[in-house]
Parts: structure tokens; C-alpha cells; sequence
């Protein structure tokens, strides 16, 4: 099993429930790791046969440019386009961290996971 991962990916974005929230924006990190099984020769240094980091990282700042309300929604439609552009993986999990969400006390972050897994 071949594992590609995007780790601390920063956005500026505008996902929350709160309509203020989506009018200021907040900081998010996000981690990204997608398995599969080596189809063909990893020597032949084809990029085909892997998956490819610089389209996770595309799909990701696609998903970031639409306010959503719930973070798991943006985590599933990540999910669903990895699938959709690398139908071989077997696995995938994308982990969006909300930097000092709103609370009245200090908090570093709120985290959602989504998985998948053939």
C-alpha cells in the first residue's frame, strides 16, 4: 500500500454555522491522505501512476472557495472529488481544523475527520 499525504495546509476561508462566521472568515488546516496498491512499476517515474499531490492540493483550495455551514460537508465533497479524480485509491482522509473557532474560552482548534475506505 502507497500512501500521499498534504499535511498543514493552510486556507483562509469562510465555513461556519454563524452567519458571522461566513462574513469574517477564520484560518483552517487541513491534512489530507490518500492510500492505494501499486498498479504499475513506480521505477518508470510516471506520474500517472501515483496520485498525484498538486491535484489533492487543487481540489482542496476549489472546496475552500465555497462557504459551507458544516466542515463535514466541505471534508465529504473533498472525499468525493479525490474519488471521482483517482478511482484506484483505496483509502482516503481529509482532516479540517477550525483555528480558534468561536468559543468564549482559548481554543487552538475544532476538527472534523471524513473517511473512506474501498
Amino acid at each position: 500500500m502507497i500512501k500521499v499525504a498534504l499535511q498543514g495546509v493552510e486556507f483562509f476561508a469562510y465555513h461556519g454555522f454563524y452567519p458571522e462566521e461566513q462574513l469574517i472568515g477564520t484560518r483552517f488546516l487541513i491534512d489530507i491522505e490518500v492510500s492505494f496498491v501499486q498498479l504499475a512499476n513506480l521505477s518508470e517515474d510516471n506520474i500517472s501512476h501515483t496520485v498525484n499531490y498538486e491535484t489533492l492540493y487543487a481540489i482542496v483550495s476549489q472546496e475552500m472557495l465555497e462557504p459551507k455551514k458544516l466542515l463535514e460537508t466541505v471534508g465529504q465533497n473533498i472525499i468525493d472529488r479525490i474519488k471521482a479524480a483517482f478511482d484506484f485509491i483505496k483509502r482516503a482522509e481529509v482532516t479540517i481544523k477550525k483555528l480558534n473557532p468561536p468559543f468564549k474560552g482559548p481554543i487552538a482548534n475544532s476538527a472534523v475527520t471524513i473517511s473512506y475506505q474501498n
